[in-house]
Formats: C-alpha cells, structure tokens, sequence
C-alpha cells in the first residue's frame, strides 16, 4: 500500500507492505524531512467493509473531500452514464481558478481528485510526448474511466511555449494541461469552456 501526503512540503510517499494483515488494521511510521528538525508521526488505518454478517454498517477511510469505501465489492459498481452524468456536474466555485487573462479552469490536481471520487478506477497514461524545433513540449494524454457496463476513453494534448520563463518543467506543464483538456472531454468543467 502506498500513502502519498501531499498536504507536506515537500510531497512525502511511503509504502507499507499490508498483503497478510486482516481488516482492520494500523501502522504507524515517522517521516522525516529534509529540513533539520522536522518530523511527522503518520498513523494509518484500514477498515473492514464488512463480511457479509448482519452487520449493516460500512467502513471507510476518510479523505478531506471525500469518503472512498474499503470493501470486498470492487470499485467499478456504477454504469458509465451515472459516471458521465456526474463529470457534467457543475463545480464548485472554490475549486474554479483564474488566469490572467481572466479564463478560469480547474486545477490539476482538483480534477484528479473529482475523477478519483466519480469515476474511482480511472487511469491516465502519457500517449506521446513530442518536442519541437522551437522549443515548445506538447503531450498527448489519455484518461480512461471504468464503469459496470465498460470503458470509455478521451484523449487530448497540451502544449507549453518555451516563451513562459515561469515554468520549471515544461513536459510537468504540457502534461496538467492536456490531462484537464482530457477530463473535459468527459465533461468535467466543459461548461467553463462556454461561458462568457
């Protein structure tokens, strides 16, 4: 099992080996950081979803936004309308971000973060990178999200100008922009696109 922290600066990931515990079950570890001084005690819990008894009750693991149930049931329980259906959703405006130029756009990592609560079992994966004489990155993504009755999938690209000296890593860049063109190509946030 692999726990990343994002919420830690720098982005700490670690990986705890959970094939012969039983549910529920914890472990703890301490992560240390680079910077002198700074360490973080992290707890982790797993909880059964149950074993088919009585019991009615269900487990989960809470997130900040979300909660994504542990069970024995697999993740693809939803027919790929009710998944599309809810990409189409509206967004929340705390979500929503501006550009400069007064264009606004859904965050990345928000994004991930919707897919992985709608659509759970989703996967992304880089098609092609291709780099241009004039130094500009363009990736070609593509998203696929699972459902009960099938998969579906969007494909789209980003490209990032070697003229933009606020970026580090122009691949990073290319690959965040073509990923949320992708999403939108389900419908998540599409409807920023038309607004005026």
């Amino acid at each position: 099992m692999a726990v990343q922290c994002p919420k830690i600066r720098p982005a700490v990931e670690a990986s705890f080996p959970v094939m012969g515990h039983r549910l529920p079950w914890q472990t703890q570890t301490k992560i240390s950081f680079s910077v002198p001084n700074k360490a973080m005690n992290l707890r982790i819990s797993a909880l059964s979803g149950g074993d088919n008894s009585s019991s009615s009750k269900k487990s989960a693991a809470p997130n900040s936004n979300y909660v994504v149930p542990l069970d024995k049931s697999s993740c693809i329980t939803r027919p790929l309308a009710e998944i599309l259906r809810d990409l189409n959703k509206k967004v929340s405006d705390n979500i929503i971000k501006t550009n400069d130029d007064h264009s606004t756009f859904i965050p990345w990592y928000h994004a991930n973060r919707m897919l992985s609560f709608y659509a759970p079992g989703w996967c992304g994966e880089i098609r092609d990178v291709i780099f241009s004489e004039n130094g500009s990155v363009t990736v070609v993504y593509r998203v696929t999200v699972r459902g009960s009755d099938g998969e579906a999938h969007r494909e789209s690209t980003g490209t990032v100008s070697p003229g933009n000296g606020d970026i580090v890593d122009p691949v990073a860049a290319a690959e965040q922009i073509a990923f949320c063109r992708a999403c939108s190509r389900f419908g998540l946030g599409l409807y920023l696109y038309h607004e005026e």
